[in-house]
This record gives C-alpha cells, structure tokens and sequence, in this order.
C-alpha cells in the first residue's frame, strides 16, 4: 500500500505486514497530512491537528475504524471536567478529529476499502452536531481578559525602564534583554500588534509617513507578517504611527540596543543567541512585571493590542482608522478589541443626550419668559 501526495491510498502487492494496525494508521496520518498541505494550510495548523488526533489515538488505545461516538463523548468529557479545557481548546480538538474522520471515511482516498481487506470493517464519522461544541459567537475569549487602563500601561512601561536602569547599574547580565523586552512591549502598543507581527519586525519595515514629516523616518511600519487566511500566505498591511513619543523609542533602540544583539542583521528584535525571540521568552517578562505591580492576571501579551484599539477609540478616533490599523476586514471585529460601543450606538446615544439637553434648556427659558 502506498499513499500519493494528494492523500490517496493505493494498493500494491506487498509481503505480509508485522503491525498492520499501526502501520494503518501512520499511512494515514501521512495521507492526511498530504491533503493539507495540498490545501495550503501552514504547516504549524497540520501539525496541531496531527498531534490532537494522536492524543485521542493514545486515550482511547482503539484504531481509527473502530472510534464510536461514545468514545468521543467520553473524552471530551474528562477534557472538560478534569482537565478543564477552554472552549477554544475544545473546539480545536473536535475540528481536527472532525477532518480527520471526514478524510478517512471518504471513499475517494480507498481507507475503506483498505481496512475492510484487512480488519473487515471500514472508518466512519464520528463527530456530528449533535455531540460537538458549536461556533455560534465571534469573541470567545474569557471574561478576564481585557485592556489595560492608561495608568496600568502607564505602570508597566514605568517598571520595565526602572528594571533596565537597575540591571545596568548592578553591573549584572541581562541589561540588553530587559532593554530589548522594554521596546517589545511599547512598540505593541504603539501599532497594536500581534505578538508574531512584533516578532518579525525589521528595521528595513519602517518609513516616511509624507502626511506626519513630525514623525520623521518612522510615521508608518510596514506589517508583513499579519494573521493569514485560510489557505493563504500572512496577510500584509501599514500601520500609522499615532503617538509622538514612538519614534523616539524606535531611534533610541536602533542606536543603542539593536546593533549590539544583531549586529549587521536586519531583525528588530533578536534573541541573545541572534534568533527571534521567542513567545514564551516575552511572556515570562512580562508576567513578571505584572505581578510586581499587582496587576490583573486577566492582563497578557494581546492586551497591549487590545488597550491600542480601545485607547484610540476612547480619546475620539474615527472607528474606520483603527479598524484599518488593527488590519480588521470588519467593524465588529475591532469593536471586540474595546470596550466603547461601536460607532452607531455611539452616536445615537450621542444624539439622544444632545436632544435631551436641547429639550431641558428650551423649557427653563420658557419658564423664565
């Protein structure tokens, strides 16, 4: 048996195999594997996806022609109550089983056909609407998480100097990682990014904004690495610079921080070791300062990006900039970022408090005639 680049299996004659069940099963993971990559998808969501399917493999120590939808239910409900999964944790979970079972029972790729020669049965669904999450809301993040307040980002971009400072004056290792980590967590904010977005920044991916010559060679960032579609390369987009302090910063760490830690090198932020820094790296920090500042635990990296879209909003720019800044195709997406209403509501409140004042001095200097 062999397994084409497009998914299909094939049967040829071959000598008796030693671990059939096994080897089934690895032919089809590699078959599946195949018709993804067929479908363009990055190979970082394949193998995701691999992995959940051989978690569920290992739980139930039964082969994919055997799976019933008991077997589903009976996993996902030690996910649930004893591992506590999130709901997107879940989702993602059934996703994969769901395309996996999708696969392997589709009779175009000949794994029925297969596993009747030779265990006498054939793979089927066994994910359905009836026993799997449904995605019925846009914004299923937990109720924790939310923005910083002003005087929060304020605190923690005050804390990350003062950790610099004293880490230079101790005399002790680490003064450019605290440096380098600093400008991370401003630069987010300033252009509310991703953390992917952050990470592959390059000094070649700022310019002139002609509208904003105050802003000098850094009035907008080029963002070449955005959230992809399905399918499709990282999403490009340019992104404004709003706030004046941000090129000061951008000019500080191009003088005195990035060439020591990428000497030559093109790469914003680099690791010690000149690699990209890493999520996790970040994160620690991050953490860290939070927790001397007794800070909300609902606080993490994307709060940065979620405190640009709402400051913007709250201090009366227009919806549709920040929505292209945030690289949103929709309205409702960047309303999920705030916690203002979105435009219309805005404004009809607006309207309603402008009509009730109008209406209340009207009727005093009716009284006072």
């Amino acid at each position: 048996m062999a397994v084409d680049k497009s998914g299909r299996v094939r049967l040829v004659d071959a000598v008796p195999l030693l671990h059939p069940e096994q080897q089934t099963v690895e032919e089809m993971l590699t078959g599946w594997r195949n018709q993804q990559l067929c479908r363009n998808l990055q190979h970082a969501t394949i193998d995701q996806r691999v992995r959940f399917v051989q978690r569920f493999l290992e739980y139930t120590n039964e082969f994919p022609w055997t799976w019933t939808p008991a077997m589903v239910e009976e996993f996902f409900g030690d996910l649930r109550s004893l591992h506590q999964a999130k709901h997107s944790t879940i989702r993602g979970y059934q996703t994969a089983l769901r395309l996996f079972c999708s696969y392997v029972s589709n009779p175009d790729y000949g794994w029925d056909r297969v596993c009747e020669q030779r265990f006498g049965t054939h793979p089927a669904q066994v994910l359905f609407d009836w026993n799997s999450a449904q995605h019925v809301q846009d914004n299923e993040s937990a109720p924790t998480k939310r923005a910083f307040t002003k005087r929060e980002l304020q605190a923690l971009f005050d804390h990350a100097d003062d950790q610099v400072a004293l880490i230079a004056a101790s005399g002790r290792k680490g003064y450019l990682p605290a440096y380098r980590d600093s400008v991370m967590f401003k630069i987010a904010y300033s252009y509310g990014l991703r953390f992917v977005e952050l990470r592959h920044l390059q000094t070649v991916d700022f310019a002139t904004n002609p509208h904003a010559k105050e802003f000098g060679r850094h009035g907008v960032v080029h963002v070449r690495y955005g959230k992809a579609k399905r399918g499709s390369p990282p999403k490009r987009r340019s992104v404004l610079t709003v706030f004046d302090w941000t090129p000061e910063v951008i000019a500080d760490w191009l003088r005195q921080g990035q060439p020591l830690l990428d000497e030559g090198g093109l790469d914003l932020f680099a690791s010690e070791r000149g690699t990209l820094v890493a999520e996790a790296t970040l994160l620690r920090r991050f953490r860290r300062y939070c927790d001397d500042l007794g800070l909300s635990p609902g606080l993490d990296l994307h709060s940065l990006r979620r405190s640009y879209a709402t400051h913007l909003i709250e201090d009366g720019w227009d919806p549709l900039f920040v929505q292209h800044q945030m690289g949103h195709e929709h309205a409702s997406t960047t309303a999920l970022y705030t916690c203002v209403s979105s435009d219309f509501r805005t404004r009809t409140l607006r309207n309603a408090l402008d009509a009730t004042v109008a209406e209340a001095l009207a009727t005093d200097e009716g009284a006072a005639g």
